[in-house]
């Protein structure tokens, strides 16, 4: 059940060279299917896209000079566990 679960992950922006010092900000959200469309929606909520894949929204987020745009996942794959607890 879990290996159909769609996957969520954060676009970020990063200034400079990307190295341990440079600043970062979280512009966008992003919903992958396992085998469908990316949604992704800007933190703003003005920008709202459906892609083929994650890394479109990096190609779309990574335009600025100096600023570069990366996926940060929220979970890997199968990490999630299943609650058994009874219904209220």
């Amino acid at each position: 059940m879990l290996d159909t679960a769609p996957r969520l992950f954060a676009v970020v922006q990063v200034c400079g060279d990307g190295g341990a010092d440079s600043d970062g900000w979280v512009v966008a959200w992003g919903l992958v299917d396992n085998d469908g469309p990316t949604h992704v929606v800007g933190i703003d909520g003005r920008a709202r896209l459906t892609l083929a894949s994650p890394e479109r929204a990096v190609r779309h987020f990574g335009r600025q000079p100096g600023i570069t745009a990366r996926l940060v996942w929220l979970a890997h794959p199968g990490a999630a566990a299943l609650d058994r607890g009874e219904a209220a």
